[in-house]
């Protein structure tokens, strides 16, 4: 079974996104300019890797040390059909907190999952 992965340098670039997104909201030591309207949660897309379907389960190499994953397929969907697996950053305030794992086929999301806090 093939395990998919995705690309350290893209999950990288999300997380850097996730914080310049919320530098300026930090906290600081004298005051505080801390919005809380513009909301501490934030998902930012990492990337989508093209996946190929086997004995109906794709299996993934997940980031930030949640190990490797293999998501079950629907039977409807054919041996060897080919689609996405696109990772989201979860983040509160920028820090990391979780991912998100969508399989799409056809353009049609058939599994989604998060693992940590999303």
């Amino acid at each position: 079974m093939t395990t998919y992965k995705f690309n350290e340098k893209r999950i990288s670039s999300a997380i850097e996104a996730a914080k310049k997104t919320h530098e300026q909201n930090q906290l600081k030591s004298t005051g505080s300019n801390l919005d809380t309207s513009k909301g501490e949660c934030l998902q930012v897309s990492a990337e989508c890797i093209s996946i190929v379907t086997k004995d109906h389960k794709v299996c993934i190499s997940l980031p930030l040390g949640f190990g490797d994953y293999c998501f079950s397929i629907p039977i409807s969907i054919p041996e060897g059909t080919v689609g996405n697996a696109c990772l989201s950053i979860c983040t509160f305030w920028g820090i990391p907190t979780g991912i998100k794992v969508t399989i799409e086929i056809g353009g049609i999301t058939i599994v989604s999952q998060s693992f940590g806090k999303c």
